[in-house]
């Protein structure tokens, strides 16, 4: 494709979508690595788990304390298996111009 086609392209894509061109091509690329691993992680919940974290966190407002005990473990466990670290991990390593050491990525133990 040639280099005048693409950028008429992205041009009046970009004059329908509200916003668009002020934003920079480079943080729409970051969003949707972003939403790439996020949709990865968010894959290893059933579709009853997400809506239970959901509702945890909504009810928690952000903050462990408000919840009961029970609630908490629980919020832990969906946690554990959603790979909230790993996520963490592969998220700044999508990103990052330099490889990350894998104890960073996965913690010291957990190896893929």
């Amino acid at each position: 494709m040639e280099r005048g086609l693409v950028r008429t392209a992205v041009g009046r894509t970009a004059e329908k979508v509200p916003g668009l061109r002020r934003l920079p091509v480079a943080k729409l690329l970051v969003a949707a690595e972003l939403a790439i691993v996020a949709r990865d992680h968010l894959a290893r919940l059933t579709p009853d788990e997400r809506r239970r974290l959901v509702a945890l966190v909504r009810l928690g407002r952000g903050r462990r304390g408000r919840l009961s005990d029970g609630q908490r473990r629980e919020l832990e466990a969906l946690l554990a298996k959603l790979g909230a670290r790993r996520f963490v991990g592969e998220a700044v390593d999508r990103l990052s111009p330099v490889p990350l050491p894998g104890r960073v990525l996965y913690g010291r133990g957990d190896r893929r």
